[in-house]
């Protein structure tokens, strides 16, 4: 298993999607984003250049709609460019995201839960 660091607040509070400061943020890597509602769940999960990708994420009318279920929530990981998408197969595999965009043909590497 890869064991990834997961990005959190220094306060150990997960990042608000529509308010996290990505003006310094220059990472490759994964991200999931979730709703904290009654039954919280994995809204999407994707990889590339997390601050580029969050920038559009954070306007994208599929997923602003899932506030309606509660706080939308996001956390990233560094990843090497050549195991991005093995880890992003594995997170779709486990999270089963309510928002399914890629399906990377790969065989998965798992990595930790940022949960746990």
């Amino acid at each position: 298993m890869l064991n990834l660091s997961w990005a959190k607040h220094e306060d150990v509070r997960w990042f608000g999607l529509e308010s996290v400061d990505l003006s310094d943020l220059h990472i490759t890597g994964v991200y999931l984003i979730w709703h904290a509602g009654q039954a919280s769940r994995v809204v999407t999960v994707g990889s590339g250049d997390i601050a580029a990708r969050l920038l559009t994420r954070r306007t994208d009318k599929t997923i602003l709609a899932y506030k309606a279920q509660g706080e939308l929530l996001v956390t990233w990981a560094a990843v090497a460019a050549h195991q991005l998408d093995a880890v992003e197969s594995y997170l779709v595999e486990r999270w089963n995201p309510l928002i399914e965009e890629r399906f990377p043909d790969v065989a998965p590497i798992e990595v930790n839960s940022p949960w746990e």
